[in-house]
């Protein structure tokens, strides 16, 4: 498939979307962006509909959702997952402060906090909210981490999967029925992401490219793996109903930072972002940058290619602003982060830069 740029912001038809993450294995493909004839993403096209979306509607569904789950028992009637980035700082106090709902918190601990993604999450509760925070096993988590990075350059996988099997699991246990996230991935994809979707258990899964047989021969029994695996087909916990806050509430990223400095002190990087220009977006873990550097080696979209198009499909850079931050930052990778990821996946620098050109294709450069 030949590299096309859309038209209108700077992702290309190589961005992966929400696919069958367990099912990867070396070599396969995900799902990647739709383009129409015109050459316009699908993300595009989704900023585009909710030019003329009928905000209000959205929000009565919203109420008559909500009024149906409310509690006035004193226990809790919506689970939101979050890290307390800007998005989760919103969802959560919109739903407590403006809908009247009771929620609890729950989040996936990062592979190693940043000193201001970990300030940030302390703000977060501070602000008002009870969370459960589930640290995974890191000697599992260290291995998978470092058999998704040589396996499939996907270093990020298995944090992904804790993330998105741990709110129906958390929900099913407080007797929560009702789960919030806060954006909708389809305003990045185009799609209705990961968030909302619901898998169930099957034995032929895979995680960080191996089979269950695969990984028991590197020392990860079923046991180890419960916290990465979805639900069983039949219980409570596949079945309790999740949405995106920004279905029905018009989501702005630049608009949820600011509702997140004025509602719980959220802390900027004092810099820019490495491999971006911006400040805020997806700060709290030490991995971040290297799961950006490796979407930039398979598909030649860095955290900057992320950024810009966002932020042109919201009207705050142009086109051609847009490709000029991506042609300078993509792509970066500092020696610190290096040095730093090693460590964590204890392998060499020669083992990393190994799995790194194994996966590494040449693409075009936004114009």
């Amino acid at each position: 498939m030949g590299v096309r740029f859309c038209t209108r912001c700077v992702i290309s038809n190589q961005r992966p979307i929400a696919s069958q993450e367990y099912a990867r294995v070396t070599g396969s493909s995900p799902n990647t962006m739709a383009f129409d004839d015109m050459g316009v993403c699908a993300a595009c096209r989704v900023a585009e509909r909710k030019l003329t979306t009928n905000w209000a509607e959205r929000e009565d569904s919203l109420r008559a959702i909500l009024a149906c789950h409310r509690r006035d028992d004193g226990r809790y009637d919506v689970l939101v997952p979050g890290s307390g980035g800007k998005d989760s700082v919103m969802a959560a106090h919109l739903l407590k402060y403006t809908y009247g709902m009771h929620p609890l918190t729950c989040t996936w601990a990062p592979h190693e906090y940043t000193a201001v993604g970990w300030r940030n999450f302390q703000r977060w509760l501070n602000s008002g909210f009870d969370n459960v925070l589930v640290t995974p096993n890191p000697k599992v988590h260290r291995t998978l981490t470092r058999l998704a990075f040589l396996n499939l350059l996907h270093p990020f996988q298995p944090f992904a999967l804790g993330q998105r099997t741990l709110a129906p699991r958390i929900a099913a246990q407080h007797g929560i029925n009702l789960i919030f996230f806060g954006e909708d991935d389809e305003e990045y994809e185009g799609v209705t992401g990961w968030q909302t979707k619901r898998e169930t258990l099957s034995f032929d899964m895979r995680i960080s490219g191996l089979t269950m047989d695969e990984l028991a021969r590197e020392g990860i029994s079923q046991v180890d793996l419960r916290p990465y695996l979805p639900p069983i087909e039949g219980t409570i916990a596949a079945s309790i109903p999740a949405y995106a806050l920004g279905s029905f509430v018009k989501w702005v990223p630049q608009d949820a930072y600011y509702f997140a400095v004025d509602a719980a002190g959220f802390e900027a990087n004092e810099a820019r972002t490495e491999g971006t220009y911006s400040k805020y977006n997806s700060i709290d873990d030490r991995l971040d940058p290297l799961h950006y550097y490796t979407t930039w080696v398979k598909f030649g979209l860095g955290r900057a290619s992320y950024d810009a198009a966002q932020e042109i499909r919201n009207g705050h850079l142009t086109r051609e602003e847009g490709g000029a931050l991506v042609r300078k930052y993509d792509g970066e990778l500092q020696p610190e982060t290096v040095t730093w990821a090693c460590h964590y996946m204890e392998i060499t620098k020669a083992t990393f830069q190994h799995a790194i050109e194994s996966f590494r294709h040449v693409y075009p450069i936004v114009e």
